[in-house]
Protein backbone atom coordinates (compact mmCIF):
# COMPACT_ATOMS: atom_id res chain seq x y z
CA UNK A 1 0.00 0.00 0.00
CA UNK A 2 3.59 4.23 -0.97
CA UNK A 3 6.60 6.26 -0.15
CA UNK A 4 7.19 10.57 -0.91
CA UNK A 5 10.55 11.95 -1.45
CA UNK A 6 11.12 14.88 -0.77
CA UNK A 7 13.01 16.81 -4.07
CA UNK A 8 14.70 20.41 -3.78
CA UNK A 9 12.29 21.66 -5.65
CA UNK A 10 9.79 20.88 -3.89
CA UNK A 11 11.48 21.85 -0.93
CA UNK A 12 11.85 25.55 -2.51
CA UNK A 13 8.13 25.54 -4.15
CA UNK A 14 6.35 24.80 -0.28
CA UNK A 15 9.09 27.55 1.07
CA UNK A 16 7.75 29.85 -1.09
CA UNK A 17 4.15 29.21 -0.76
CA UNK A 18 4.45 29.91 3.09
CA UNK A 19 6.44 33.23 2.75
CA UNK A 20 3.90 34.25 -0.05
CA UNK A 21 1.37 33.25 2.65
CA UNK A 22 -0.75 31.33 -0.05
CA UNK A 23 -1.48 27.89 -0.86
CA UNK A 24 0.46 25.72 -3.45
CA UNK A 25 -1.30 24.99 -6.87
CA UNK A 26 -3.34 21.98 -6.02
CA UNK A 27 -2.82 20.14 -9.09
CA UNK A 28 0.62 20.14 -8.97
CA UNK A 29 0.38 18.94 -5.10
CA UNK A 30 -1.68 16.20 -6.11
CA UNK A 31 0.80 15.24 -9.15
CA UNK A 32 3.52 14.89 -6.67
CA UNK A 33 1.46 13.17 -4.28
CA UNK A 34 0.51 10.59 -6.27
CA UNK A 35 4.58 10.36 -7.48
CA UNK A 36 5.29 9.34 -3.91
CA UNK A 37 2.18 7.05 -3.60
CA UNK A 38 3.44 4.99 -6.57
CA UNK A 39 7.04 4.62 -4.80
CA UNK A 40 5.51 3.31 -1.69
CA UNK A 41 3.15 1.16 -3.66
CA UNK A 42 6.31 -0.78 -5.28
CA UNK A 43 8.13 -0.87 -2.41
CA UNK A 44 5.43 -2.43 0.01
CA UNK A 45 6.38 -5.87 -0.91
CA UNK A 46 9.60 -5.66 0.53
CA UNK A 47 8.15 -5.20 3.82
CA UNK A 48 7.20 -7.67 6.73
CA UNK A 49 4.96 -6.55 9.20
CA UNK A 50 2.13 -7.04 12.27
CA UNK A 51 -1.27 -6.86 11.14
CA UNK A 52 -4.48 -6.99 13.20
CA UNK A 53 -8.27 -7.36 12.01
CA UNK A 54 -10.60 -6.39 14.07
CA UNK A 55 -13.50 -8.53 13.90
CA UNK A 56 -17.24 -8.72 15.64
CA UNK A 57 -15.96 -10.64 18.70
CA UNK A 58 -12.60 -8.71 19.07
CA UNK A 59 -9.10 -8.85 17.65
CA UNK A 60 -7.17 -11.29 15.44
CA UNK A 61 -3.06 -10.66 15.16
CA UNK A 62 -1.04 -11.74 12.21
CA UNK A 63 2.80 -11.79 11.29
CA UNK A 64 2.93 -11.50 7.62
CA UNK A 65 6.03 -12.25 5.63
CA UNK A 66 6.77 -12.82 1.98
CA UNK A 67 6.98 -16.90 1.10
CA UNK A 68 8.60 -17.40 -2.05
CA UNK A 69 6.77 -14.74 -4.30
CA UNK A 70 3.70 -14.12 -2.21
CA UNK A 71 2.72 -12.90 1.46
CA UNK A 72 1.82 -15.03 3.85
CA UNK A 73 -0.19 -14.47 7.16
CA UNK A 74 0.57 -16.40 10.39
CA UNK A 75 -1.63 -15.93 13.25
CA UNK A 76 0.28 -15.16 16.25
CA UNK A 77 -2.61 -13.80 18.59
CA UNK A 78 -6.28 -13.50 19.58
CA UNK A 79 -7.61 -10.50 21.47
CA UNK A 80 -4.61 -9.51 22.10
CA UNK A 81 -2.90 -12.60 24.07
CA UNK A 82 -0.57 -14.99 22.35
CA UNK A 83 -1.98 -18.22 21.08
CA UNK A 84 -1.94 -21.32 23.43
CA UNK A 85 1.04 -23.86 23.18
CA UNK A 86 -1.07 -26.08 20.89
CA UNK A 87 -2.63 -23.33 18.61
CA UNK A 88 1.13 -21.76 18.18
CA UNK A 89 2.09 -25.90 17.04
CA UNK A 90 -0.82 -25.48 14.86
CA UNK A 91 0.14 -22.68 13.20
CA UNK A 92 3.91 -23.47 12.77
CA UNK A 93 2.89 -26.81 11.06
CA UNK A 94 0.40 -25.13 8.72
CA UNK A 95 3.60 -22.72 7.92
CA UNK A 96 5.62 -25.88 7.18
CA UNK A 97 3.00 -27.51 5.09
CA UNK A 98 2.86 -23.94 3.11
CA UNK A 99 6.05 -23.47 3.12
CA UNK A 100 6.43 -27.39 1.47
CA UNK A 101 3.41 -27.01 -1.15
CA UNK A 102 5.28 -23.83 -2.81
CA UNK A 103 8.62 -25.08 -2.54
CA UNK A 104 7.10 -28.38 -4.62
CA UNK A 105 5.57 -25.89 -7.68
CA UNK A 106 6.26 -26.37 -11.10
CA UNK A 107 7.74 -23.11 -12.46
CA UNK A 108 4.52 -22.58 -14.32
CA UNK A 109 2.01 -23.05 -10.80
CA UNK A 110 4.32 -20.49 -8.76
CA UNK A 111 4.05 -17.95 -11.85
CA UNK A 112 0.14 -18.74 -11.49
CA UNK A 113 0.62 -17.80 -7.96
CA UNK A 114 2.26 -14.83 -7.91
CA UNK A 115 0.47 -13.23 -10.98
CA UNK A 116 -3.22 -14.02 -8.93
CA UNK A 117 -1.54 -12.09 -6.32
CA UNK A 118 -0.06 -9.08 -8.26
CA UNK A 119 -3.54 -9.04 -9.90
CA UNK A 120 -4.90 -8.05 -6.40
CA UNK A 121 -2.28 -5.78 -6.02
CA UNK A 122 -2.92 -4.20 -9.17
CA UNK A 123 -6.46 -3.44 -9.06
CA UNK A 124 -6.33 -2.39 -5.22
CA UNK A 125 -3.67 0.29 -6.34
CA UNK A 126 -5.69 1.23 -9.64
CA UNK A 127 -8.73 1.99 -6.81
CA UNK A 128 -5.78 4.43 -5.14
CA UNK A 129 -4.86 5.98 -7.91
CA UNK A 130 -8.35 6.68 -9.48
CA UNK A 131 -8.99 9.49 -6.59
CA UNK A 132 -6.63 11.84 -8.10
CA UNK A 133 -9.05 11.37 -11.39
CA UNK A 134 -12.37 10.97 -10.32
CA UNK A 135 -12.55 14.18 -7.80
CA UNK A 136 -12.17 18.10 -8.23
CA UNK A 137 -9.55 19.47 -5.52
CA UNK A 138 -9.71 22.35 -3.55
CA UNK A 139 -7.30 23.21 -0.33
CA UNK A 140 -8.98 24.36 3.04
CA UNK A 141 -6.17 24.96 4.80
CA UNK A 142 -3.04 24.12 6.61
CA UNK A 143 -3.00 22.39 10.17
CA UNK A 144 -1.21 20.41 12.53
CA UNK A 145 -1.85 16.21 12.12
CA UNK A 146 -0.18 13.91 14.37
CA UNK A 147 2.56 15.93 14.75
CA UNK A 148 2.65 17.10 10.91
CA UNK A 149 2.35 19.91 9.63
CA UNK A 150 -0.67 19.39 6.40
CA UNK A 151 -2.39 20.36 3.78
CA UNK A 152 -6.64 19.66 3.96
CA UNK A 153 -7.73 19.27 0.54
CA UNK A 154 -11.21 18.64 -0.36
CA UNK A 155 -11.88 16.28 -2.89
CA UNK A 156 -15.93 16.65 -5.00
CA UNK A 157 -17.09 14.21 -7.97
CA UNK A 158 -16.02 15.03 -11.37
CA UNK A 159 -19.69 15.06 -13.21
CA UNK A 160 -17.43 13.89 -15.87
CA UNK A 161 -15.81 11.14 -14.63
CA UNK A 162 -15.29 7.71 -16.49
CA UNK A 163 -14.45 4.59 -14.72
CA UNK A 164 -11.54 2.68 -15.93
CA UNK A 165 -13.43 -0.50 -14.03
CA UNK A 166 -16.69 -1.37 -12.12
CA UNK A 167 -15.19 -1.43 -8.99
CA UNK A 168 -14.34 2.27 -9.52
CA UNK A 169 -17.78 3.24 -10.53
CA UNK A 170 -18.30 3.57 -6.92
CA UNK A 171 -16.14 6.87 -6.72
CA UNK A 172 -18.36 8.25 -8.80
CA UNK A 173 -21.06 9.04 -5.86
CA UNK A 174 -18.08 9.50 -3.71
CA UNK A 175 -16.61 12.63 -1.76
CA UNK A 176 -13.63 13.12 0.51
CA UNK A 177 -10.63 14.84 2.29
CA UNK A 178 -7.32 13.96 1.85
CA UNK A 179 -4.66 14.87 4.17
CA UNK A 180 -1.34 15.72 2.90
CA UNK A 181 2.12 16.28 4.28
CA UNK A 182 3.42 20.07 3.49
CA UNK A 183 7.03 18.36 3.66
CA UNK A 184 6.66 15.15 1.94
CA UNK A 185 3.64 15.39 -0.29
CA UNK A 186 2.57 12.22 1.38
CA UNK A 187 -0.93 11.28 1.78
CA UNK A 188 -0.86 11.34 5.98
CA UNK A 189 -4.68 10.29 5.51
CA UNK A 190 -7.60 9.84 3.21
CA UNK A 191 -11.21 9.60 4.08
CA UNK A 192 -14.34 9.22 1.58
CA UNK A 193 -17.49 8.35 1.51
CA UNK A 194 -20.59 7.43 -0.44
CA UNK A 195 -22.86 10.70 -0.57
CA UNK A 196 -25.71 9.50 -3.20
CA UNK A 197 -26.25 5.93 -4.61
CA UNK A 198 -24.28 4.61 -7.26
CA UNK A 199 -25.17 1.99 -9.86
CA UNK A 200 -22.53 -0.80 -11.11
CA UNK A 201 -22.89 -2.13 -14.34
CA UNK A 202 -22.93 -5.79 -14.43
CA UNK A 203 -23.57 -6.75 -11.09
CA UNK A 204 -27.67 -5.31 -10.34
CA UNK A 205 -26.13 -3.48 -7.36
CA UNK A 206 -26.27 -0.26 -5.94
CA UNK A 207 -23.57 1.12 -3.32
CA UNK A 208 -25.65 3.47 -0.92
CA UNK A 209 -24.71 6.23 1.24
CA UNK A 210 -23.30 4.96 4.20
CA UNK A 211 -20.39 3.48 2.61
CA UNK A 212 -17.41 4.57 3.63
CA UNK A 213 -13.19 4.09 3.58
CA UNK A 214 -10.80 5.71 5.67
CA UNK A 215 -6.84 5.50 5.05
CA UNK A 216 -4.06 6.34 7.73
CA UNK A 217 -0.01 6.01 6.55
CA UNK A 218 3.10 6.60 8.74
CA UNK A 219 7.08 6.69 7.79
CA UNK A 220 8.77 3.47 7.89
CA UNK A 221 12.22 4.21 6.47
CA UNK A 222 13.55 7.00 4.26
CA UNK A 223 11.29 8.52 1.78
CA UNK A 224 8.81 5.20 2.55
CA UNK A 225 5.32 5.59 4.17
CA UNK A 226 3.11 2.13 4.55
CA UNK A 227 -0.52 1.88 5.78
CA UNK A 228 -1.10 2.44 9.05
CA UNK A 229 -4.49 2.42 9.41
CA UNK A 230 -7.36 1.22 7.38
CA UNK A 231 -11.12 0.98 8.04
CA UNK A 232 -13.74 0.45 5.72
CA UNK A 233 -17.53 0.27 5.60
CA UNK A 234 -19.65 -0.63 2.63
CA UNK A 235 -23.32 -0.98 2.06
CA UNK A 236 -24.79 -2.03 -1.32
CA UNK A 237 -28.70 -2.77 -2.59
CA UNK A 238 -28.57 -5.87 -4.57
CA UNK A 239 -31.51 -6.73 -7.15
CA UNK A 240 -32.92 -3.55 -5.75
CA UNK A 241 -34.06 -4.87 -1.96
CA UNK A 242 -31.50 -7.34 -0.54
CA UNK A 243 -29.28 -5.14 1.26
CA UNK A 244 -25.36 -6.54 1.98
CA UNK A 245 -23.16 -5.29 4.29
CA UNK A 246 -19.55 -5.55 4.63
CA UNK A 247 -16.82 -3.84 6.90
CA UNK A 248 -12.90 -3.91 7.79
CA UNK A 249 -10.92 -2.20 10.32
CA UNK A 250 -6.99 -3.30 10.09
CA UNK A 251 -4.11 -1.87 12.02
CA UNK A 252 -0.18 -2.54 10.47
CA UNK A 253 3.16 -2.13 12.46
CA UNK A 254 6.27 -2.91 12.97
CA UNK A 255 6.87 -3.19 9.39
CA UNK A 256 11.03 -4.20 8.90
CA UNK A 257 12.73 -5.34 5.32
CA UNK A 258 11.90 -8.68 4.78
CA UNK A 259 15.04 -11.48 3.80
CA UNK A 260 12.29 -13.35 1.34
CA UNK A 261 11.18 -9.99 -0.37
CA UNK A 262 11.65 -10.04 -4.16
CA UNK A 263 14.71 -8.61 -5.86
CA UNK A 264 14.11 -4.67 -6.10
Amino acid sequence: MVAWRAYPLLLIALATAHAAGSFPDVHWLLARSVEANDADWKADPHYSYTERDRTGTGTITYQVTMLLGTPYSRRVMVNGRPLAPGQAQEQQQKYERTLAARQAESPRERESRIATWQKDRDRDHLMMSQLTTAFRFRILRQQALDGRQVWVVKATPRPDYQPPNMEAEALKGMAGTLWIDTATCQWVKVEARVIRPVSIAGFLAEVEPGTYFELEKEPVSQGIWLTRHFEMRSTAKVLGFFHRRSAADETYSDYRLSANAPAM
